[in-house]
């Protein structure tokens, strides 16, 4: 007899469109109504595709019902058990890898080349939780002095229940899966919800995880916008929230946990990021940090380092060489085309913003050097995109050095000596990543642990393994993701004692 927790492994095929619905519920893609709809935005193409219904909270209570109901029994599987489902579900996204990019590019904006980059990502994600989940969810036998063999003790991780996920736009999949691999491979259920700038990848997940095998309830999908978050904020049957996006978003999640019961938050917020090249530096390693820390995906990436402290004796050099390689390869274009190297961003509204930082750079005398205007590719004339945008001249207590711009704006700041780059480099209420490219590697080290940052990039950057911890310090968020400890997050631990004599110690 199967049990109710697996389904028969079924085929998985991408959708051509969004007519199936943007809810996943029940182990299948719906449609909802709703007298409240969002924008369901191309972004490459700056078109409205379909309209969505905001989930209202007596949506989200049903839908949490359920995912508590499910759950109980997945709870009961072991780790081994449920690993097999997510590793199916890698396979089945191995074997769909170039429609799955495709759909990531209409949902973000992308380059295709990135894309494919993240649902590798995702896939690997999930392999490797469905992989460590028996070897790290066990308990510990601990003695008990005094105790001799008839009295001890024994520890048991078990899931903590329904886990609330809100996600990110600027990953859509690989930040859902981030979320979603620990907390099902830990024994939960999962209510998801996704930005509304970029809602379908995560549905296409719920149709992956329901193909491997996964059972109805245990993965949904929420479609909505502030309201129908506050609503899985603060629903009593939600056991941990973790959210990605900025800071402010994040304080509200953090506060509306604690409304009416005690949740425990992993929140991976905002950065206004540093990287540091000293005068001994390879050049062209130097330039490629210095791209890779800014321009990936638009510059919409929370490690983004804006902030290019380059000491004096290369700055002339390295600026040039800087331009240089924009030119030959920051391609703006159809993010669909193979040799797009810069997409579309967001949405309007963000590409308006990032201008407006641009802006405040001029008017507070910095020059731009490069990029910093829309531009209209060929084909995609009406989609959001900004040439990057290379800017100098200002000092730390700029607006577009002080505060996130999340898009690519990268802003050359000059230093003398290691103490003045960490103190500056420090100098911000934020704590996400920051980098260092030198060939002294006793400096290297040297500053990575002076740095107050979650992540330190020493002669590379924007890394990231699914193995090794992400997470901010200060006001970039607390707890982590990705890693072992992201998994024991998602389980809390009951401690047993055992007598095993005829009676207990009396007084």
């Amino acid at each position: 007899m199967i049990s109710k927790v697996y389904r028969i492994m079924s085929e998985f095929k991408a959708p051509a469109d969004l007519s199936g619905g943007l809810f996943f519920r029940n182990g299948k893609r719906v449609n909802i109504d709703g007298e409240k709809t969002f924008p369901v935005v191309e972004q490459r193409i700056g078109a409205e595709v379909r309209r969505c219904a905001n989930a209202s909270p007596a949506l989200v209570d049903e839908v949490v019902k359920e995912a508590r109901t499910a759950q109980k029994e997945w709870g009961n599987k072991t780790p081994l058990e449920r690993g097999k489902i997510l590793r199916k579900a890698a396979e089945i996204i191995r074997a769909n890898h170039e429609d799955l990019a495709r759909w990531e590019v209409r949902t973000n904006g992308k380059p295709l080349v990135e894309a494919r980059i993240d649902i590798d990502y995702s896939a690997d994600t999930l392999e490797y939780y469905g992989g460590i989940a028996a070897a790290v969810l066990k308990g510990d036998y601990l003695e008990i002095p005094g105790g001799g063999t008839s009295r001890f003790a024994y520890t048991r991780r078990e899931p903590l229940g329904v886990i609330g996920c809100i996600g990110a736009w600027n990953y859509p999949l690989l930040t859902c899966v981030w979320k979603v691999g620990p907390a099902l491979a830990a024994g939960n259920a999962v209510v998801y919800k996704p930005s509304p700038f970029a809602p379908a990848s995560p549905v296409l997940l719920g149709e992956i995880l329901t193909a491997a095998g996964l059972a109805d309830g245990l993965y949904s999908v929420v479609q909505g916008e502030a309201e129908t978050g506050e609503a899985l904020c603060t629903n009593a049957g939600v056991n941990k929230l973790s959210f990605t996006g900025s800071v402010n978003t994040g304080l509200a999640v953090q506060k509306a946990a604690a409304e009416n019961t005690l949740k425990p938050c992993t929140l991976e917020l905002g950065g206004k990021s540093e990287i540091i090249i000293f005068d001994d530096a390879d050049l062209n390693n130097a330039v490629n940090c210095a791209m890779m820390a800014n321009f990936f995906n638009q510059g919409q990436v929370c490690t983004n380092a804006t902030r290019v402290f380059v000491q004096r004796g290369i700055l002339e050099k390295f600026t040039q060489e800087l331009l240089k390689a924009c030119d030959e390869k920051l391609k703006v274009g159809d993010p669909l085309n193979e040799e797009t190297r810069v997409g579309a961003n967001i949405n309007e509204f963000h590409m308006n913003k990032i201008l407006g930082f641009i802006e405040s750079a001029k008017q507070e005398g910095g020059q731009v050097l490069r990029g910093g205007v829309q531009v209209h590719p060929e084909g995609v004339e009406n989609g959001y995109y900004i040439d990057p945008a290379i800017v100098t001249g200002l000092g730390d207590d700029a607006k577009v050095v002080r505060e996130e711009i999340f898009g690519a704006c990268l802003v050359i700041l000059p230093f003398d000596t290691e103490e003045e780059a960490v103190t500056r480099g420090n100098n911000t209420t934020f704590g996400l990543a920051a980098g260092v490219v030198t060939s002294d590697l006793a400096r290297a080290h040297r500053i990575a642990a002076q740095l107050e940052a979650g992540s330190v990039f020493i002669n590379t950057y924007n890394d990231c393994e699914v193995n090794v911890d992400f997470g901010g310090f200060k006001n970039s968020g607390h707890g982590r993701e990705n890693c072992i400890d992201a998994l024991k997050a998602h389980t809390q631990t009951k401690a047993i004692y055992v007598n095993l004599d005829a009676s207990a110690t009396s007084y």
